[in-house]
């Protein structure tokens, strides 16, 4: 179950020109020598804001099933381009019975919810060893409701209950998570979840790498197979990959959430990492992003123990294998889906 990792290039300088070049793609950034790199050794191109990209290119990515993503500056998704859908349609055809069987479907959505209690438990279990008496006591009556929901969640018997669920161990989740984040300079505490747009510099960093995380989770559907955008727990959403936001859900709390405080914890992004903009939405700098973005290159790179895999597993590589494994349960090889957890 090992594939290489290969590598993601992000690209946020504004104004820069990507151009295929034989089998070689060139990078042309303004008042900067040309840079090329061997397209082989790229797995996907994510850009942001104004890049410029040769019809050429888009179409050898096409051909390859190489995807492009596009995303605003601030991170948030735009649009995809993935080319010809090469997927096992007999799979894709499994998944879609399995979401017209209401009882398949929330016998599917209830780990992706599993999984995500037990992860957000593993982070505060963790923070809760080094805590302060206060912060520990906030941090481990957290983790007991984590276990009471997920005592409850088998007993769900609509999905809606089980997003119920969910939604309750999102709120104590971030209602606890200022304990999970150092006091700094210019850095508010993280008091409560806001989107659309983030207000302050930790929401904004966790925006940024749910829209990495979403990236690599969408790419794992496609490699394997699987239709992106038909859900379980998230249904079908028009304009959403709901299969992806499902799978989302059990790598929110390692590999973004973890990922982001860690940045802020270590002050590898401080306060002058993060602008304003006029109407109080909050971003990460041209700087900003690209200590982010590497950071998030090295993070792909840990591994993790899987249980299944029976072997250390990069984090990159995770959405792969539990996207491989939801296709072995839909064809009938496996009896259930099994959440990834971090250990």
């Amino acid at each position: 179950m090992t594939t290489e990792l290969l590598n993601t290039l992000y690209v946020q300088t504004q104004g820069t020109e990507l151009r295929l070049d034989q089998d070689s793609l060139r990078i042309h950034i303004p008042d900067t020598p040309r840079r090329t790199l061997p397209l082989r050794r790229i797995e996907a191109i994510v850009l942001y804001g104004h890049i410029h990209l040769s019809t050429e290119l888009i179409t050898r990515c096409a051909e390859d099933s190489r995807p492009i993503t596009w995303m605003t500056q601030s991170g948030r998704f735009q649009a995809r381009l993935d080319g010809p859908t090469r997927g096992n349609v007999l799979l894709r055809h499994a998944q879609h019975l399995a979401h017209t069987d209401p009882e398949q479907r929330l016998t599917i959505a209830r780990p992706f919810v599993a999984g995500k209690i037990r992860n957000t438990r593993w982070i505060v279990l963790k923070a809760a060893r080094d805590a302060d008496s206060a912060p520990k006591r906030a941090l481990r009556a957290a983790a007991e409701d984590f276990a009471d929901l997920l005592e409850r969640l088998p007993a769900a018997q609509d999905i809606d209950t089980a997003m119920g669920i969910e939604g309750s161990a999102a709120r104590t989740y971030f209602s606890t998570m200022r304990h999970l984040l150092r006091p700094a300079d210019g850095i508010p505490p993280l008091t409560t979840r806001t989107r659309r747009p983030p207000t302050d510099p930790a929401n904004a960093l966790l925006s940024f790498s749910y829209g990495l995380l979403r990236n690599l989770v969408h790419g794992a559907c496609e490699q394997i197979g699987l239709d992106p955008y038909l859900g379980y727990l998230h249904g079908l959403r028009p304009g959403k990959p709901a299969l992806a936001l499902d799978l989302m859900e059990e790598f929110r709390p390692v590999l973004a959430d973890r990922f982001a405080l860690t940045l802020l914890n270590r002050r590898q992004l401080r306060a002058e990492h993060f602008e304003t903009l006029d109407g109080g939405a909050v971003r990460l700098t041209d700087d900003g992003r690209k200590i982010t973005l590497t950071a998030w290159q090295e993070w792909k790179t840990r591994t993790w123990p899987h249980t299944i895999a029976a072997q250390p597993v990069p984090g990159g590589l995770l959405p792969v294998i539990q996207c491989r494994l939801l296709a072995r349960h839909l064809r009938g090889d496996l009896p259930g889906y099994l959440p990834w957890t971090a250990s």
